[in-house]
């Protein structure tokens, strides 16, 4: 399973963001059994795309995250590649439909 960078402050977000060319960060919430549900299967997933580094955010732990991205719900998975935003997927994520989004980013920026 790949590991993820627990992220904690929104300096440290926005760093993981500038310094990784593709960065994902994981939006989850403590109480929330969708995202402990999804959290495993998003890790294994990204076994197969080794450049993409993984960051975690507990939006209990860091509430000023649902501002500075204008989040509503949880989960979230935000995909950055060289700092702009490039995939967004909230909520109820079909691990299908957005492998195949990550893929396409993924390629376009191995090119």
């Amino acid at each position: 399973m790949k590991k993820y960078t627990d992220v904690n402050t929104l300096e440290h977000v926005d760093h993981f963001i500038a310094n990784h060319p593709l960065a994902l960060l994981f939006i989850s919430r403590t109480g929330c059994s969708v995202c402990h549900g999804l959290l495993p299967q998003v890790q294994e997933l990204l076994e197969d795309y080794p450049e993409v580094q993984m960051g975690h955010v507990n939006a209990d732990e860091l509430e000023a995250i649902a501002g500075h991205f204008s989040i509503f719900t949880v989960p979230v998975i935000l995909l950055f590649g060289d700092g702009k935003e490039y995939l967004r997927e909230a909520r109820i994520v079909h691990m299908d439909l957005f492998e195949e989004k990550l893929s396409k980013i993924y390629e376009g920026f191995l090119e």
